[in-house]
Formats: structure tokens, sequence, C-alpha cells
């Protein structure tokens, strides 16, 4: 699962951010803006899936659909949310046409701005110049 979320953060990274990139194991040790999407997956799994961006990455975002050069602390926020909503969203589409195990997303949600702290079982952090953005997920146990 995590593969083909971040097949779809890298092709954000391509062709929205039109930016080379660079994958690393791990997550930001940053201060990050931090949001989640549970997803229920075909073989009755359940998973959160986190996403950590630093400031700097989600500035990037903002002046991209928003064209604002300094954006507030509410609008990287909702930026925040949009960018989980369009990779997992993305990962999703990705995942059925590989037919690997497809799932139902559910609505993001905004944790924090602070230190990823959050438990999890994987994690990779995508780096734009020094601008970061980790993929983080947790398989969820009833």
């Amino acid at each position: 699962m995590l593969t083909t979320i971040k097949k779809a953060t890298e092709n954000f990274c391509i062709h929205q951010i039109r930016e080379s990139h660079s994958v690393s194991e791990g997550f930001s040790k940053k201060r990050t803006l931090i949001a989640y999407i549970d997803i229920d997956a075909e073989d009755a799994t359940k998973h959160r899936v986190y996403i950590a961006s630093d400031e700097a990455f989600m500035q990037r975002i903002s002046y991209l659909f928003l064209e604002e050069e300094k954006s507030n602390e509410e609008t990287l926020i909702d930026m925040t949310l949009e960018t989980a909503n369009l990779i997992i969203g993305s990962a999703k589409v990705i995942a059925e046409k590989l037919a690997k195990n497809s799932y139902t997303i559910g609505t993001p949600h905004f944790i924090k701005i602070g230190i990823f702290d959050l438990e999890h079982d994987s994690a990779q952090t995508i780096t734009i110049n020094e601008d970061e953005i980790t993929i983080a997920i947790k398989e969820l146990h009833d």
C-alpha cells in the first residue's frame, strides 16, 4: 500500500510541482503540518495514512494552487488537507489500475503543527530542494 501512495506522491511532485525530488526512508525531523486519511482496504485491513509537510513545502503548494506568496496558517492547514486528499485519492486510482488491494478513503483530518511523533509502521520522506513531505502509514487494529 505504501508503494502506491509513494508513487502517487512522486507523481504529484513530477506533474503538479514540476520539480526534481529525492526519496528517503524515515520521517522529517522538522516542524510539520500533519493530517491523516483513514483507508479501508479490500483485504479487510484498515490503515491511517499521515501526510506531514514542513511549512516551506506546503507554501510551495499554496503558491502553485492559489498564487499566494505568503499564506497564513489557516490556508496552509487547508492546503495540507487538500494535498492529503489529492495524493491518497491518486494512490487509490493507482491501486485500482494495478488490481492491488483496492481501498476506499475517508475524509482528511488535520492533527497539529509540530514534530511528527505519531506511531507508524513505515514512512518515507520526499524532498524538493530543502522542503520535505513525509508519508507515513499505520495499520489500525479494532
